[in-house]
């Protein structure tokens, strides 16, 4: 069981200095649009992943007018990388520097390299701008899928690091301008190596689609309902062919278009409603839908394959679903897992209904339109 006892946030965002402690499973995050409640999840999401969850340079997350930030977290979990101190607590910290230059410890040892830490605390978040996930490209369920893997198998992270600074030499060599005759000898050696990292990622996704679809598939239904037909696949041009026939085949039209169009990096998690693609067909409900089956679907493929539930930080969902659905899907969280969530609203009266009627002990903090905590309880139900 892992959850955050503590975060302390330093010119992060629209925090110049603030501390929060912890004391429940369900906490609420109540105030105003600006507040500060998407900032916080996302510090959290910080100490997780040692990145923003919204994609944006270390740079671009200091409070306006000032250079870096500091973010710290205690955590209390039991697992095989857990080292705490007389306390039972763990300190993680997150420090970037005037000019980018980031640091990140866990129980006050630095990470050379920050991929090290990918799945020592999981999480899960879903934030408004996940819509892209259904509707947007497959790089987007890509980076979904490697997200989930990344913190369940660290060998798939190792792979996937280097399959991209390969693939991101051999489209250099594409760019060149060189001829095939001149850069043979170079392109077949990064062709090797390719294939050598890419059939292990392809296995792994392989592996994990078929334990993952059916998951949400299921996790579909309960939220939408039965009697609608919906089919996901995986699709990959590794299903039809090995990656080094794959290569040779398209190396004249990689040539052409100075890209790599055949690998593992071009492969997608295929949606499909009544048999035509699922985001031209679907409706906005059918669309959030979908967005939270996968979601929770990767909850509980992280929380089985860790032996600990992951912290799940949710932004704003209650604008997502309606308030029955997402009592449904809070009692499935909350009573079977039992893991910790981090949940905001823009209204304190929604969350305290709801956290009651989950029948859950919570704590409830409110902030103001700069960050403040002008509110902070503790209920019991």
């Amino acid at each position: 069981m892992s959850h955050f006892s503590h975060l302390s946030l330093i010119q992060f965002r629209n925090y110049r200095q603030a501390a929060f402690d912890f004391k429940q499973r369900i906490i609420g995050i109540a105030g105003p649009n600006g507040s500060g409640k998407t900032n916080l999840l996302d510090a959290l999401y910080y100490l997780c992943f040692t990145r923003s969850y919204f994609s944006r340079p270390d740079s671009k997350n200091a409070l306006h007018g000032t250079e870096g930030f500091r973010l710290e977290g205690c955590i209390s979990m039991k697992g095989d990388f857990i080292l705490p101190d007389s306390s039972g607590q763990v300190p993680i910290v997150c420090i970037v520097r005037p000019g980018d230059k980031k640091e990140f410890l866990y129980n006050q040892m630095a990470y050379e390299r920050f991929s090290e830490h990918m799945g020592r605390m999981p999480a899960v978040m879903i934030a408004p701008d996940d819509s892209s996930l259904i509707t947007g490209g497959s790089e987007e369920r890509r980076k979904f899928v490697d997200t989930i893997l990344s913190q369940t198998d660290p060998s798939y992270l190792q792979n996937l690091i280097q399959y991209n600074k390969i693939l991101q030499q051999r489209n250099a060599l594409l760019k060149s301008g060189l001829g095939q005759g001149a850069a043979q000898e170079v392109l077949s050696v990064l062709d090797q190596q390719l294939c050598q990292k890419a059939e292990p990622i392809y296995e792994a996704r392989k592996v994990f689609f078929e334990d993952f679809i059916p998951s949400v598939l299921e996790g579909y239904t309960s939220i939408a309902g039965a009697g609608e037909s919906v089919g996901l696949s995986y699709e990959s041009s590794l299903l039809r062919d090995n990656m080094g026939n794959l290569l040779r085949q398209s190396r004249e039209r990689d040539f052409m278009l100075q890209r790599t169009t055949k690998g593992i990096h071009r492969d997608d998690l295929m949606m499909t409603l009544e048999d035509f693609p699922f985001k031209s067909l679907a409706s906005q409900g059918q669309r959030k839908s979908m967005l939270f089956a996968l979601k929770l679907a990767s909850y509980y493929y992280i929380a089985a394959r860790k032996n600990t539930p992951p912290v799940l930080l949710l932004d704003d969902v209650f604008e997502k679903l309606d308030a029955d659905r997402m009592l449904n899907l809070l009692k499935q969280v909350v009573e079977q897992l039992q893991g910790q969530v981090f949940i905001t609203d823009t209204h304190s009266e929604r969350l305290k209904a709801a956290f009651e009627a989950l029948g859950q002990t919570y704590q409830l903090i409110e902030l103001t339109t700069n960050g403040e905590q002008i509110f902070n309880e503790q209920a019991d139900t």
